[in-house]
């Protein structure tokens, strides 16, 4: 096995500039896969589904997963080719386990449980590693959300507190401070709602990814 890694681009993308600031957030937060840097490759690993959940996240999110899986897989049979076998097969089949190994013993003759299973950990690490970085990549954007509209609504208090001081002379302008400050939960609540669903999103993928691999890591000890 070679030492690749996953090369993906966050799923917390900075896409363009903007002219105001929750347009700014809103830009870093949306997620591409056409220019993610990945390997070419015509073959695709569908094999677990996205489930039942509502996220308008979870099948974009799961297919970086699944595309950058597949971009760690290297020269010769190892532990994804037998993924890939098994999951065609059934991987609740015994003999998929079975069918996968003797094929790949014609391929790669010293194969064995052990050297499978010793690959298996380098895929499971690998995904780990990236769902560390997107899981503190959300949270951050998530907190520094947060943090933006605490700062705002602070400001806006304190310039309230001293329009009311003047309140015969600035009216006006205090009435505006105050729809100014009804209206920042509003305006950035479809902004958190999404960030909150790609956080979800990724725990998600990384689960449904992790949960097949394992399956087969199963397999592979209960079978072969």
């Amino acid at each position: 096995m070679s030492e690749k890694s996953f090369n993906w681009k966050s799923i917390f993308v900075n896409d363009e500039n903007a002219t105001t600031t929750n347009e700014k957030i809103k830009s870093q937060t949306t997620v591409s896969t056409t220019d993610t840097k990945f390997p070419e490759t015509n073959t695709v690993i569908n094999s677990f589904p996205a489930g039942n959940s509502n996220n308008p996240f979870i099948n974009e999110i799961l297919e970086v997963y699944n595309r950058g899986f597949e971009g760690l897989n290297s020269e010769g049979f190892d532990f994804f080719e037998m993924y890939k076998s098994v999951m065609a097969v059934g991987p609740t089949n015994p003999q998929s386990y079975q069918m996968a190994f003797t094929m790949g013993k014609t391929i790669k003759s010293d194969l064995s449980k052990e050297l499978l299973l010793e690959k298996s950990k380098f895929y499971i690490s690998e995904i780990e590693k990236v769902y560390a970085k997107y899981d503190a990549t959300g949270n951050t954007k998530n907190k520094d959300l947060n943090n933006t509209i605490t700062t705002q609504k602070y400001n806006l208090s304190k310039n309230i507190t001293d329009l009311e001081t003047q309140i015969l002379k600035l009216q006006k302008e205090l009435e505006a401070k105050k729809e100014e400050l009804a209206r920042i939960d509003l305006d950035n609540k479809e902004l958190f709602t999404e960030i909150q669903l790609k956080i979800e999103a990724n725990n998600l993928a990384k689960h449904k990814i992790l949960e097949s691999i394992n399956t087969v890591v199963t397999g592979i000890n209960q079978y072969l």
